[in-house]
């Protein structure tokens, strides 16, 4: 980067084209699976757990076998395209705009997916999983310590915060007597707006690390 500011070209100083170049060394390292197979876990049982957490506002939980598999696909298919991106990204020298639009569709990749599970797991029947209340509870505390110990071990508290502005503003709104569309609407104010002040007000706190 600091050659190409001064109108050297990269070939000066790896002989080669990016993606060349990551290939090589990619070829000389090793990969570490334990470290993969750590992040996937994570990721898959963090997906879970803002399922959970919701579900558990609402009582007992239940999952047909549709959705549990669906879930597991879909923290793959999405970790899959991560590394896809990230990786293609790395190797082609891209415009800006080519570059969000790869990480728009990664962050909407998801999205459209749990849409899609949750508009086929109406139409398709398969058996329903009934946790009953101590398997409720137990799931609850294996749940909560998991997220605390994720908080912990990334020595920072982002995903029970976000977690909570997402689920608490509308189980909270449904102790009110309002009408649907009114608590949806004002949910998803208080949910984002919150979600929005706490990342401005981590941003200027970051400044000042």
């Amino acid at each position: 980067m600091e050659a190409e500011k001064k109108g050297k070209s990269i070939d000066n100083i790896i002989g080669q084209s990016p993606k060349e170049y990551m290939d090589q060394i990619s070829n000389e390292m090793t990969t570490d699976y334990r470290s993969w197979f750590k992040y996937i876990v994570i990721i898959i049982f963090g997906a879970f757990s803002f399922t959970i957490i919701n579900d558990l506002l609402k009582g007992n939980l239940s999952y047909s076998l549709l959705e549990l598999i669906g879930h597991v696909c879909i923290a793959a298919i999405f970790i899959l395209g991560i590394f896809c991106a990230f990786k293609y990204v790395s190797a082609n020298n891209i415009s800006r705009g080519k570059e969000f639009a790869i990480y728009y569709v990664l962050g909407m990749l998801p999205l459209g997916l749990y849409i899609g599970l949750i508009f086929f797991n109406r139409i398709i029947e398969t058996p329903v999983i009934q946790f009953g209340t101590t398997w409720t509870n137990i799931t609850a505390i294996i749940t909560f310590v998991f997220l605390i110990a994720i908080s912990w071990w990334a020595r920072s508290w982002v995903v029970i915060i976000i977690l909570a502005l997402l689920t608490l503003p509308d189980y909270l709104l449904s102790q009110f007597a309002l009408h649907d569309d009114t608590q949806l609407i004002v949910g998803t104010l208080i949910s984002f707006g919150g979600i929005a002040v706490y990342l401005f007000i981590t941003s200027k706190m970051s400044k000042f690390d």
